[in-house]
């Protein structure tokens, strides 16, 4: 009888070798036949497995009736067959890897199941947790890493212990997506239509003091799908839908996608140039203008190049009716007041391959894409931030802050309630002050978040009532390690499902499905994390032209594995998806997408985010193009050369613009002037908040600006000498950066 103790002690010292493997299956054999829990598991579940490590060390697993049997060599008629190295197929035995990575690790190759291969992956890990391994940890020299969490054996114990819990939801959710091919009649209408059918009279839409029932808000979407049928819109079309959270905008989405009409949802930061290019972007049949932004609209129209049909259907959505209809548009309520509320005929026809809005987004250059949201993509989202990942319930309500026309409002936010008919409560806009109270007045138990809302929530002065509020759980991505912990225990929350994803698809998804701290959890895609050469800005090739993984503990570039290379699109603009495609990484052959991200590997399939690369950062919650504010910048007529890029500020989230300018002339700099541009043709988030003046910009050999000393110099006046301004908070001039100021800023005294 082989030893349990031998066989956990030589795991966690190190010490396990494939030698040991036949041992470790006795083990594992004897666990299964002990537990009747496991065994549920897997009830009426038999599959056989081989696994080809390329050696004599080869082996089978037979999985029947709750048992588990063994053997060196192959097996006959195997359902799923493992290509895999021998340092991979002990990691996955023992623990090292976490149960999902497992079977979806671009380390190893299965035919098969991908439902069997996750379900032996969490199989193997419930039997490892009544073993009680951890295997040793590696000794981490990166010294920022040492100021950030690490993953402990208690945390490996959490994980083992929510694999058996999460398990059969997330094997039922992956038999479920399994069944949603390209062609399948599936969509959103038509589950808001299930929705409205199994629960009528429960709540679906909160804003402000006016509540829709799941009856009601089905009803108000088909008055704008029918008018619109009516009008003539068909399938393929595109509005493009200029509008601020509200009702209606929730409306317009689903009514549009119940005929196959595509959202182009234009971001309402945006005036002037990317605001002409967002709209421009895609050729819009007709065009939804909200009263609240009806001038910035106005301020650009004439610069559309409209055809004379496009000019009859701009649409005028009131709201608060403070100005009447504009000439040229047409009332869109006075419209719709008398439009058939049943369902129209189209939704059983949509599929999910159909995509039913455009998200722009600023990828990592220039300005705004179009990335595709298709049917598919949403109902995806709605069984995995639904089901595996947060867990709503039809009682939840889901509070949404974020804009509408972001990727988290739309498929975390909304994909999440629409999974489990839970209400959804939308605010116009985040506001720190209010924030608590309205999740009290809509007794909301859940809310999505981008890092700067828990940034702004935290630096709120305290209140005695901070933790009693109705929120139990909070899906979203960028919450920073520096305040979690004092975050979730200051406003009593009990789980943080923070991930890492992007609006494009084929972007790695990370989530915290194990509610561990200060990560962003596990990816069920295949993936790449590799390493990065800062200075040089590009990933490290070997002497044979590969890239290289990173080891556990290291920060690298992440990269998603292309599965189906002929059918991969990414944006609108087939030149844009080029631009981020990585050819022959690992192999000859193989096609990555670079995610412009850096992350660390923390362990058991868990990452951190650690920041951004390239010619894009984060400030106030938007991906901000240096490109795009350059081009701004470069028509200022006193700018000879320009630099853009983001520097970090103490206790703020992302990063701030700054800008290093060449002047044409030693005249003095017309301050005011430069500010009026930037307001007039930037969004507030984009304009540079540090302006430094230098007589030559450095560049390349390619003639490419090296930004890398640029960011890591920033604004701090200790080390560099050329004159550096700065625009305080509610400022509206830029002034000297003196020390004085540079302490304060230092200090947090400037609330940025």
């Amino acid at each position: 009888m082989v030893n349990q103790e031998t066989i956990r002690k030589k795991i966690e010292d190190g010490t396990f070798s494939a030698a040991d493997i036949p041992e470790l299956f006795e083990v594992f054999s004897k666990i299964l036949s002990e537990s009747e829990g496991i065994q549920k598991n897997i009830e009426n579940w038999n599959r056989k497995f081989n696994f080809n490590l390329g050696n004599s060390a080869d082996f089978w697993l037979d999985v029947e009736n709750g048992r588990l049997n063994f053997g060196m060599g192959k097996i006959e008629n195997p359902d799923l067959i493992y290509t895999i190295s021998e340092e991979k197929a002990i990691k996955m035995f023992t623990g090292q890897m976490d149960g999902s990575h497992l079977s979806t690790s671009g380390d190893m190759k299965f035919d098969g199941d991908l439902n069997d291969a996750l379900k032996l992956g969490i199989l193997n890990t419930l039997i490892l947790g009544e073993l009680d391994i951890s295997p040793i940890e590696k000794e981490i020299k990166d010294k920022e890493l040492k100021k950030t969490y690490k993953l402990t054996k208690e945390d490996n114990k959490k994980i083992k212990k929510s694999w058996a819990v999460k398990g059969d939801a997330i094997i039922k959710g992956g038999a479920l997506l399994s069944k949603l091919t390209a062609e399948t009649k599936n969509s959103i209408g038509l589950r808001v239509e299930e929705n409205a059918k199994k629960y009528p009279d429960k709540l679906a839409l909160l804003y402000k003091d006016i509540q829709y029932t799941h009856k009601e808000f089905n009803e108000m979407i088909n008055r704008y799908s029918n008018y619109f049928l009516e009008l003539g819109l068909k399938k393929g079309d595109i509005a493009v839908v200029f509008l601020e959270n509200r009702p209606e905008t929730m409306f317009i989405i689903v009514a549009m996608a119940k005929i196959g009409v595509i959202s182009s949802l234009i971001n309402t930061n945006q005036r002037e140039k990317p605001l002409i290019h967002s709209i421009t972007h895609t050729t819009g049949r007709v065009f939804i203008i909200g009263e609240e932004l009806t001038q910035a609209f106005e301020d650009i129209k004439s610069r559309l190049d409209l055809d004379d049909e496009q000019k009859q259907k701009i649409f005028f959505l009131p709201e608060k009716g403070k100005i009447k209809t504009p000439k040229g548009y047409i009332n869109l309520i006075e419209k719709i007041k008398d439009s058939d509320v049943g369902n129209p005929p189209t939704t059983p026809e949509i599929q999910a391959k159909d995509a039913y809005a455009y998200i722009f987004t600023s990828g990592t250059t220039g300005l705004p894409k179009a990335a595709i949201i298709t049917n598919r993509h949403t109902l995806t989202a709605m069984t995995w931030w639904g089901d595996m990942v947060v867990g709503m319930k039809l009682d939840d309500v889901m509070y949404i802050t974020t804009p509408i026309f972001h990727s988290n409002a739309i498929n975390v936010a909304f994909a999440s309630a629409l999974s489990k008919g839970s209400a959804m409560a939308i605010s116009r806009k985040f506001s720190a002050s209010n924030f608590w109270d309205e999740t009290r007045k809509f007794n909301a138990t859940c809310f999505n978040y981008v890092g700067e809302i828990c940034r702004y929530l935290y630096n709120q002065p305290p209140k005695p009532d901070d933790a009693e509020n109705p929120i139990v759980k909070i899906v979203g991505n960028g919450l920073r390690n520096d305040i979690w912990l004092d975050f979730k225990k200051r406003f009593n929350i009990s789980e943080i499902r923070e991930f890492y994803g992007a609006t494009e698809v084929n972007i790695p998804t990370f989530a915290n499905i194990h509610n561990l701290d200060q990560t962003c959890g596990v990816c069920l895609s295949a993936y790449a994390i590799v390493k990065y050469n800062i200075e040089a800005d590009e990933p490290i090739r070997n002497e044979k032209g590969f890239m290289q993984r990173i080891k556990s503990g290291d920060v690298g570039l992440l990269l998603g594995q292309i599965e189906d290379p002929d059918s991969f699109y990414m944006y609108k603009d087939s030149k844009a998806t080029e631009k981020k495609i990585f050819r022959d990484v690992l192999k000859k052959g193989d096609m990555y997408i670079t995610t412009g991200d850096l992350l660390r590997d923390i362990g058991y399939g868990h990452v951190q985010f650690v920041d951004r690369l390239g010619d894009t950062f984060r400030w106030k919650g938007e991906n901000i193009s240096t490109e795009e504010v350059e081009a701004v910048i470069n028509t200022f007529d006193q700018i000879e050369f320009c630099s853009v890029y983001g520097v970090l500020i103490p206790n703020t989230e992302g990063r701030a613009g700054m800008v290093s300018i060449v002047k044409k002339t030693e005249s003095e700099f017309n301050f005011k002037g430069f500010l009026n541009l930037m307001k007039k043709y930037l969004p507030h988030y984009a304009i540079p908040l540090f302006i430094r003046f230098k007589r030559e910009l450095d560049i390349t050999a390619t003639l490419k600006i090296q930004k890398v000393k640029l960011k890591k110099e920033g604004y701090n006046i200790i080390d560099i000498r050329e004159p550096t301004f700065v625009l305080l908070p509610g400022s509206s001039e830029y002034v000297t950066l003196t020390k004085e100021i540079y302490d304060g800023i230092s200090d947090g005294k400037y609330r940025f």
